[in-house]
């Protein structure tokens, strides 16, 4: 569990860099994803868990 925090730290860092250097590309992304139907965004959030599950079990 000593992982858990560097881990979190990361995908802040990662997930700050977008709208850091982007502002107005990553504003209209937002609006984007906003329109999209809600199952898809559920189908696309469900493929990102997975993925992210299954990579951290490939590495740890």
């Amino acid at each position: 569990m000593e992982w858990l925090l560097p881990a979190f730290a990361l995908v802040l860092i990662i997930e700050g860099i977008g709208p850091l250097l982007f502002p107005n590309k990553w504003r209209n992304y937002l609006l984007q994803i906003s329109q999209q139907p809600s199952n898809q965004l559920r189908q696309i959030g469900g493929a990102l868990v997975i993925i992210g599950a299954l990579l951290l079990f490939y590495f740890s």
